[in-house]
């Protein structure tokens, strides 16, 4: 026989009853234990209810996808329209050894290329500098000349395929190259497309390799916009990054208000240099960490497309519906992998990538296990590759367009991520702008305290790192790629063979052009075009600019 449902004064009464009861044990349970707080220490409630979002409303706000302000993602299809770009960061070695990988990377499924650089060619220096001893090679791919770029990409048609590059200082260098290494191949740089990083203003604040001094680094920078917007269309002529800013360890706010307001300088300099604003706003891109604490990173990407889009919309009177869109590429979080126990490594890097899926990015990069020891091997890329296409292929998340949009906290947190990174900005707004706070050592020093901040916590048991300060044991060894001293022969080999063999005296003109250039005031990008072709080395490019603009010394703050 068929139980009889209660009557709705049952139901009211057996809910009241509960409310009374269990949640208020449970509630005075959460009160009386360790509070809760995310990854960068802001405090969680025990309960999100729609009192948390007061004035939001459900049709007004909670706007459809690829509408304004973007919340729930710039594209109205998001993955069901296709799957975001699968980008697997690698770089090691000679040419020839990088070149190899991404065969492998793309025969196993990859869909574009990003490549890491060693430090000398990140520095803008030459692999037989003094400075690059020891370095050549080790944590990137090694690119002093043409020669090196032609190898890198043989094989590999730049019109079927997307490249990011993460170069900064001498980007609009190795962009050149790439750009002659297309021509070389019968590929117009109409049709080539990607990004170059090209963002000086987070090395000033957190990752450190820069070269020039600011102002004649945001004119190289701005000289890029101007070509690309003409002459290269298809590509991203900046990404301005948050990672590394998080990285040097940022709260996930800070990374999202000091990237946002980066943004907002670079726009400020092109609209000085006189373009507008719908020629080259479309091609700016964004490029974010993926953290550990999963809900507030899928937060800080919601609150970081709402941002822009009102700041493009309304501060800058853009009217390209493309301008106000913010596009980012994600890297799952290398501070957080940890050498104990590392196999641990593939599950943090599963849930980042998750969070950035759930968060709606363009592109993604998962970091693999044995990252915190050396290069990653072709097994532990292999896994980090394969975890995004489990994600795409087998989780179902892909299947609907912002899943978690309207929860009562991720639209809570969003919100208070969105107001606490817009009172940054106005700060940085009354200092004059993002140069003037670099040069006052202002997001330098906010960086620097949250970093401390973070490890007293982890060092006091206060925040759980599992393998490291909890749940700790012995741990095996694992197989490690190492690069030994014959790639920094086999480089210097191969550069002192590119300078033997050129035209000198094209070289020579070349590099002369393009300091008379610099001198004037001129558009660097066809100047550094005739240097590269002309096999001109990054180092000997670096230093006929080091003369014109110095280099930069940062000062010391306390």
């Amino acid at each position: 026989m068929k139980k009889s449902q209660p009557k709705d004064p049952d139901i009211k009464r057996a809910q009241a009853n509960w409310k009374k009861n269990r949640y208020a044990k449970a509630l005075e349970a959460c009160a009386s234990g360790r509070s809760f707080t995310t990854v960068s220490g802001k405090a969680i409630k025990e309960l999100y209810t729609p009192a948390d979002l007061p004035g939001f409303d459900y049709i007004r706000d909670l706007n459809f996808p690829g509408e304004y302000p973007f919340s729930r993602g710039v594209h109205p299809t998001m993955y069901r329209g296709r799957p975001w770009t699968m980008r697997q960061f690698s770089g090691f070695g000679t040419a020839e050894d990088t070149n190899k990988r991404y065969k492998y990377l793309l025969a196993h499924g990859q869909t574009g290329l990003s490549v890491a650089f060693h430090l000398p060619t990140l520095m803008g220096i030459d692999s037989d500098d003094p400075l690059a001893e020891g370095e050549v090679g080790k944590c990137g791919v090694a690119v002093d000349s043409l020669a090196d770029m032609e190898v890198l990409f043989g094989g590999i048609p730049l019109d079927k395929i997307t490249t990011s590059m993460t170069i900064n200082a001498p980007a609009a260098v190795l962009w050149a190259m790439y750009i002659a290494v297309a021509e070389k191949q019968g590929v117009s740089p109409k049709v080539i497309s990607g990004t170059i990083q090209n963002d000086i203003l987070k090395e000033y604040i957190a990752q450190k390799t820069f070269v020039f001094p600011p102002r004649p680094s945001m004119k190289l920078i701005v000289d890029t916009f101007e070509y690309g917007a003409k002459e290269v269309p298809r590509w991203n002529t900046i990404s301005i990054s948050g990672y590394h800013i998080r990285e040097a360890g940022a709260t996930a706010v800070q990374e999202l208000a000091f990237t946002l307001r980066d943004g907002i300088e670079y726009v400020e300099w092109g609209l000085e240099r006189g373009l507008e604003i719908d020629e080259f706003a479309p091609r700016l891109s964004y490029f974010f960490n993926s953290h550990n604490d999963f809900f507030e990173e899928i937060a800080k990407f919601r609150a970081a497309r709402r941002i822009w889009a009102e700041v493009m919309r309304h501060r800058f009177m853009a009217k390209n519906t493309r301008s106000w869109w913010l596009r980012f590429h994600t890297q799952t979080s290398g501070v957080s992998l940890m050498a104990q126990q590392p196999y641990n490594n593939v599950v943090r890097v599963a849930i980042q990538a998750l969070a950035a899926v759930l968060g709606g990015t363009q592109s993604l990069h998962t970091n693999s296990l044995d990252e915190t020891y050396a290069l990653p091997s072709e097994e532990a890329v292999t896994i980090a590759l394969r975890t995004q296409q489990i994600i795409a292929h087998e989780s179902g998340v892909a299947n609907t367009i912002d899943p978690l949009g309207g929860s009562y906290f991720v639209e809570a947190l969003t919100r208070e991520m969105e107001e606490e990174a817009k009172s940054y900005i106005k700060r940085i707004d009354d200092m004059g702008g993002m140069v003037q706070a670099v040069e006052l050592g202002f997001p330098q020093k906010e960086i620097a305290d949250s970093a401390y901040s973070y490890q007293k916590a982890v060092e006091a048991g206060e925040k759980t790192i599992v393998g490291v300060n909890a749940f700790v044991m012995e741990h095996e060894p694992i197989p490690l790629l190492e690069i030994d001293e014959s790639v920094a022969r086999q480089q210097v080999t191969r550069l002192r063979g590119v300078r033997k063999n050129r035209n000198q005296s094209e070289a020579k003109r070349s590099l002369a052009e393009l300091k008379k250039a610099a001198r004037d005031d001129l558009n660097l990008m066809p100047y550094l075009l005739k240097s590269v072709k002309a096999y001109a080395t990054l180092g000997e490019i670096m230093d006929a600019l080091k003369d014109v603009y110095g280099e930069y010394q940062e000062p010391v703050t306390f």
